[in-house]
């Protein structure tokens, strides 16, 4: 997968955590972490489309260990979320899934970019 259908991948992530975050806050739940779904869950893309303009290979490589950092948080927010039943197994099911697959394609192109490819 090329990194600009990353790119597209984690951008509709994002949109998909906002709009999940608008449904929480609809509901009147856990408002104090709210944000923090909502930052971890966006920056993921965030940095995967900045990683597009590095200005080297290693600065390419750590932008995008940082977005694989913020799939972590994202999918411990979610189960946070999911834990607490503050989402429902299928939102958490849905973002989760979203959120791994990224994950497991940003593992291979940090693997690639190391072994020079």
């Amino acid at each position: 997968m090329s990194e600009n259908q990353l790119v597209l991948l984690s951008k509709a992530f994002a949109v998909e955590i906002i709009n999940t975050c608008d449904i929480i806050k609809e509901r009147k739940r856990a408002s104090s972490i709210i944000s923090q779904l909502l930052r971890s869950g966006t920056s993921i893309g965030a940095n995967i489309h900045e990683a597009n303009y590095a200005s080297s290979k290693a600065d390419f490589i750590n932008k995008f260990q940082i977005a694989l950092k913020e799939c972590y948080e994202t999918d411990y927010w979610l189960d946070i979320f999911h834990d607490s039943r503050i989402i429902t197994d299928e939102e958490h099911k849905g973002l989760f899934s979203k959120c791994s697959k990224i994950r497991k394609l940003l593992i291979a192109s940090i693997t690639t970019a190391k072994q020079g490819g």
